[in-house]
Formats: structure tokens, C-alpha cells, sequence
């Protein structure tokens, strides 16, 4: 395995919160390096069109935004690296301070701190037209999409706080929003439940899931089926919003860092974990909104606290 000559810093995942970070240690000229096991610009490139990122009073494609962020950490000079973290484990080479090694599948990143952000993941359906489907009326994120489906007829899909929040809010875009939910009883909050059932464009679909989602070039409808008696209808949509949780991708250091029920990544208000040194940020963490904006702030906060470590044994 191939081992890369150390760093200060060791980025993990090229979305908004390790980009940031990346642009925030490059100007404080520390050794960066970004490991991103796909494409830099995380989860957000599975949307369509941001409308609440500041200073895009048009909205922004996520893909422009992304490339942005980019070339202003190269400009800075990250060196971005293709290859997914497995594992963190203590440099027995190191000096002071104790260093890291990120072991990837590639190679080795030593480094004298590291800061996660390799993000979530929404959960998906599982349907074969999901992914197909995705920013062509498939959504995973209201307050990115919903503007695109003024007085038009949506669903979506959870029976959680989330799901509700995201109901109601849609409903100041949509003509009617069917609720999806496979019991017959919602898990949200009694005082978000009240806002559905008050609502007078809400329809819940009790004791349903999702079987299909139709449409060609686009979303035009899903089929229900019933968890009852099994029982198959149509209904016409023209957006799918999935719902159903997030799962951070904590996976690779939870037997190295302490995780919330969730796992997420626990920090401080400095980002900081409970080992010195490492620093998490972004939707991993259990400290933000899954929003681009929060996630640029606490990788910013990650990165100003990186610097302050290392600065301390100069």
C-alpha cells in the first residue's frame, strides 16, 4: 500500500463541509490533503437547483457551486485525492503532536490532524426508477426542491419529524401533497401532527408504501401499495420527496470516536471529537442541520480549530 508523505491536515469527503475546511487550512498554509471516494461535491449533487445558498439570488446549480468550492481549495493548495477512508489509527511515527494515519483503500495518509466530513447518505426506497428518477422529480431534500413544484400534486414519503416538516412546508409550493405512511398512526411530534391533519392540502395515505414510481423523462405518478390487504392504486404526482432518515457514513470510526444513537459523530462546539486531533464536520456530526450553509460554517469552525491545535506546537 502506497504511503503518502504526512501532512498537517487530512480531509475526509469533498462535499460543502470538507471543502470549506480545505479552503480555510490552504489559506492558513497547512498541508492539506482531501480523500473523496467519488465525485468533490457530496450529497448535494443529487439535487437539481439550490435556492438557499446566500448569494445566488437565482438559485445555483450544485454542480456550478461544487466546482467552485474546488478550485478555490486547489487555488489554496488541497491536493484532492481519490480513494475512501476505512480507517483512523494512531501514527506510531509521529512527534508531537501524536499524529493520525488514514488508512484508505489506496494508501496511507499520515497526518498530524484530521477532520471528517464524509457526510450521510439519504435512505433510499430501493425502487429500480429511484435513481433513474433523481432531480427529475425525485427529491431527498425539500427546502432545495420544493419552488419547482408550485400548484402541482407531490408525495412524500415518512411518518417522522422530518417527513411532517417537510409536508407542510411543501404545501406552500404544491396543490395537494399525499403523505405516505406505511402504518396508521404517524411517529411524529403531537404538535407536527396537528399542522398535517389541519392542513387542508395535506392527504395522508395511511397504511401505504411506495411499490413504483412512474414516469418517463420525468415523475408522473407512484403506485401505493396497501400493507393491509395488499391492495395496488395509482396516484398522480409529479414529485417524490423521500423522507425516511439519513444515515451518516460514521461507519469506518465508531470504534474509534464516540457516536450518538444515530451515528453521528459527537463534537464540541469547536468540532472537536474526544481525541485530540481530530476534528468532524458536516452532516456527520451531530451538531448542524443537513443544510449546505450549515455545513460550510462547522467546516470552517473544524478547520480555524485545526489551526489552533497545530499552532500550539510551532
Amino acid at each position: 500500500m502506497n504511503v503518502h508523505p504526512r501532512s498537517d491536515v487530512v480531509i475526509i469527503g469533498a462535499g460543502p463541509a470538507g471543502l470549506s475546511a480545505a479552503i480555510y487550512t490552504g489559506r492558513a498554509r497547512l498541508s492539506t490533503v482531501v480523500l473523496e471516494k467519488c465525485l468533490p461535491g457530496g450529497q448535494i449533487l443529487i439535487t437539481d437547483w439550490i435556492e438557499n445558498y446566500p448569494g445566488f439570488p437565482d438559485g445555483v446549480s450544485p454542480l456550478v457551486l461544487m466546482e467552485g468550492f474546488q478550485k478555490q481549495a486547489v487555488h489554496f493548495g488541497a491536493e484532492i485525492v481519490t480513494d475512501e477512508a476505512r480507517e483512523i489509527v494512531p501514527d506510531p511515527e509521529s512527534g508531537d503532536p501524536k499524529g493520525w494515519i488514514v488508512r484508505g483503500e489506496k494508501g496511507e495518509y499520515p497526518a498530524k490532524a484530521v477532520i471528517i466530513a464524509a457526510g450521510a447518505q439519504y435512505r433510499r426506497l430501493g425502487l429500480p426508477e429511484e435513481s433513474r428518477l433523481i432531480g427529475r422529480g425525485v427529491s431527498y431534500c425539500a427546502t432545495c426542491d420544493g419552488a419547482f413544484f408550485k400548484e402541482r400534486p407531490i408525495a412524500v414519503v415518512g411518518g417522522g419529524d422530518t417527513a411532517l416538516m417537510e409536508a407542510v412546508y411543501l404545501t406552500k409550493f404544491a396543490d395537494r401533497v399525499h403523505l405516505v405512511h406505511r402504518r396508521d398512526k404517524l411517529r411524529g411530534a403531537k404538535i407536527l401532527q396537528e399542522r398535517i391533519f389541519g392542513n387542508p392540502k395535506i392527504m395522508v395515505e395511511w397504511n401505504s408504501v411506495v411499490a413504483k414510481i412512474l414516469g418517463g423523462d420525468n415523475v408522473e405518478g407512484i403506485v401505493l401499495r396497501n400493507t393491509v390487504d395488499g391492495s395496488m392504486r395509482e396516484v398522480k404526482v409529479d414529485g417524490v420527496f423521500v423522507s425516511i432518515g439519513m444515515d451518516p457514513q460514521s461507519e469506518f470510526v465508531k470504534r474509534l470516536l464516540s457516536v450518538n444513537e444515530w451515528n453521528e459523530i459527537c463534537v464540541d462546539e469547536r468540532m472537536a471529537t474526544a481525541k485530540p486531533g481530530i476534528y468532524a464536520a458536516g452532516d456527520v456530526v451531530d451538531a448542524a442541520p443537513h443544510q449546505v450553509a450549515t455545513a460550510v460554517g462547522t467546516g470552517v469552525t473544524a478547520a480555524l480549530s485545526a489551526g489552533e491545535y497545530l499552532s500550539k506546537y510551532e
